[in-house]
C-alpha cells in the first residue's frame, strides 16, 4: 500500500507491520471496488438503450428487471468498498495511536501532540505516524548517541 522507496529503515518497519494488520481489509476493499465500476456501467448503458433506444418495451421486462438488478449489485458492492475503506483508516489509526502510546522512547508531551492529531484527523494517521516515527528518532538519537 505505502511506497517503501526512501524511507529509512525504522519507518518502513513500522509501515511494514500496519500493512500487515491491513492487508486483509485492503484486498476485499481493492476486490468490491473493482467489480462495482464494470457492473454498475453496463447496467446504466444497458438500461438507457432498452428504455430510450428500443420501442417495444413490453417485450423487454425481463431485460429492464436484469439490469437494475445488476446495476443494484454494482451500487451494493461500491457501498461495501467505501465501507472497508473506512475500517481500513479506523485500523490504521487504531493501530498508529496504540504504537505511539507504547513508545518507550518518545517523551509524554510528543505522544500526546501525535494522539491528539490522529484522533483530530484519522484520514491523516500514516502522515503523522511518519512524522512521530522522525520525531522520536530524533529523540533516541539525542539521549543516546
Amino acid at each position: 500500500m505505502f511506497p517503501m522507496t526512501n524511507i529509512p529503515p525504522f519507518i518502513q518497519r513500522e509501515l511494514e507491520q500496519l500493512n500487515e494488520k491491513i492487508a486483509p481489509l485492503l484486498k476485499k476493499a481493492s476486490k468490491y471496488g473493482f467489480w462495482s465500476i464494470p457492473l454498475i456501467l453496463i447496467s446504466i448503458f444497458n438500461l438507457v438503450t432498452v428504455l430510450f433506444l428500443i420501442p417495444d418495451k413490453q417485450k423487454m421486462i425481463l431485460a429492464i428487471i436484469l439490469y437494475a438488478i445488476i446495476g443494484a449489485l454494482g451500487m451494493a458492492l461500491l457501498k461495501e468498498a467505501k465501507l472497508q475503506r473506512k475500517e481500513i483508516q479506523k485500523v490504521s489509526a487504531d493501530y498508529v495511536i496504540n504504537r505511539i502510546e507504547k513508545s518507550d522512547i518518545a517523551s509524554a508531551s510528543l505522544k500526546r501532540k501525535y494522539t491528539s492529531l490522529v484522533k483530530e484527523s484519522p484520514i491523516l494517521a500514516i502522515n503523522y505516524f511518519v512524522k512521530f516515527l522522525e520525531a522520536e528518532n530524533k529523540e533516541n538519537h539525542y539521549f543516546h548517541p
